[in-house]
């Protein structure tokens, strides 16, 4: 799974630095080529010359060497890694990571990465929950690296607590996981739709709703991250991250984002529907911003078109369709008659109700159910793993 793969290895200052000889033992056992690059202050903790030796490669530390007047190029190596892992990876390093704060070899390789990188943060337990720290694992999320988050145990300081990196093996678990899925749609389009639609009562003034599209961003991410033709049709929202490669449609109204979506739904072989679309539009649009008046102010609104339904008529057998039903009361009972009518194969359920799921958080917690009922429950993570998930699910089918 891992054989011939192309890996660098970054290391940093943190005394978890002990795990990393390990760590390439096992890639290379796998029969990966490993490339090991380091910080200076990390050769306090780990030697260049065991991890040379481990990895049967010459370990990077400083660009320039002065004894041979070699030059390392970072450009080079960015463009040779199949994935980049920075394992351990101090709270210095992820602010380096977050601002291109390019003053050492290992931060000006990731910045020059064109591969998929994985960050396996470590250091103290008050660190690790600092707010900055916090804030910086989650914009790296957001620029597209995987997050290998620390164990919960004891710490070098003593204390007890988040902050261990990761074990070896469990890195290695990971890295054939991702391999494994990196081809799971080879060949499959895929259109996903993602964030509010805004329906205008003037030329200031709009119906919306508190969808971020971080959610559907992050499944047309997972997809193209494991093959996929990805096509993304968006409403708006705040910039996101998108993966180089997905087509992304940019829409306003429900109007438009019906159009957008009928235009690509026959040729797609998965649907995911992970919009938050108007239910409602007003009749006429004013062609001038509404006076304030001392009356009182009424909208007609009328129906807009039940975009998931017309796709579930539509449905061919060889196509998969995925709703999203986000639910405040009898949410079971409710996605269950929302899959039911709509013609879905499955429906993602999540909650207003739970904290830290549902609109504009960084994280969610579903569940997702098939015409035979639930067959996952999640937990709180982030959005980027919830993503995971519900490819792990649907590709199957």
């Amino acid at each position: 799974m891992l054989k011939g793969k192309k890996i660098v290895v970054g290391v940093t200052g943190s005394i978890a630095a002990y795990k990393t000889p390990l760590l390439v033992r096992l890639l290379v056992k796998e029969g990966c080529e490993v490339r090991v690059i380091m910080t200076p202050v990390s050769r306090d903790f780990v030697t260049p010359l065991t991890l040379a030796t481990l990895s049967r490669n010459a370990v990077i530390v400083e660009p320039f060497r002065a004894a041979s007047g070699e030059w390392s190029n970072h450009v080079e190596l960015g463009i040779w890694a199949d994935a980049m892992i920075f394992a351990p990876v101090t709270a210095n390093t992820l602010g380096k990571m977050v601002n291109g704060i390019a003053d050492n070899f290992v931060i000006t390789a990731y910045l020059s990465a064109k591969c998929p990188v994985f960050i396996a943060p470590a250091m103290d337990l008050d660190m690790f929950n600092h707010p900055s720290t916090r804030k910086n694992i989650d914009i790296l999320r957001l620029y597209g690296n995987f997050i290998i988050e620390p164990q919960t145990g004891e710490l070098a300081s003593g204390l007890s607590g988040p902050g261990r990196m990761e074990e070896p093996d469990k890195i290695l678990a990971i890295f054939k996981t991702f391999f494994a899925r990196q081809n799971q749609l080879i060949g499959k389009k895929v259109l996903i739709t993602a964030g509010p639609t805004v329906e205008r009562i003037d030329p200031v003034r709009y119906i919306s709703n508190f969808s971020s599209g971080l959610m559907g961003v992050a499944l047309a991410n997972e997809a193209q991250s494991r093959g996929a033709e990805v096509t993304l049709i968006s409403g708006p929202s705040h910039p996101l991250t998108v993966a180089g490669g997905i087509k992304e449609i940019k829409v306003e109204s429900a109007e438009e984002m019906y159009k957008a979506c009928m235009k690509y739904f026959s040729q797609s072989e998965y649907v995911i529907m992970a919009a938050a679309v108007a239910d409602y539009t007003p009749v006429r649009t004013a062609p001038e911003k509404i006076k304030k008046s001392n009356d009182n102010l009424s909208v007609d609104l009328h129906s807009t078109t039940d975009i998931l339904k017309k796709m579930g008529q539509a449905k061919k057998p060889a196509q998969i369709l995925v709703g999203f039903a986000l639910e405040t009361e009898n949410e079971v009972a409710n996605a269950e008659k929302k899959l039911k009518s709509k013609n879905l194969d499955f429906i993602v359920l999540n909650s207003l109700k739970e904290k830290g799921a549902g609109f504009g958080t960084p994280t969610n917690k579903i569940s997702i159910l098939n015409p035979g009922g639930v067959i996952h429950r999640g937990t709180i993570k982030p959005k980027e793993e919830v993503a995971k998930d519900i490819w792990d699910i649907i590709s199957k089918k």
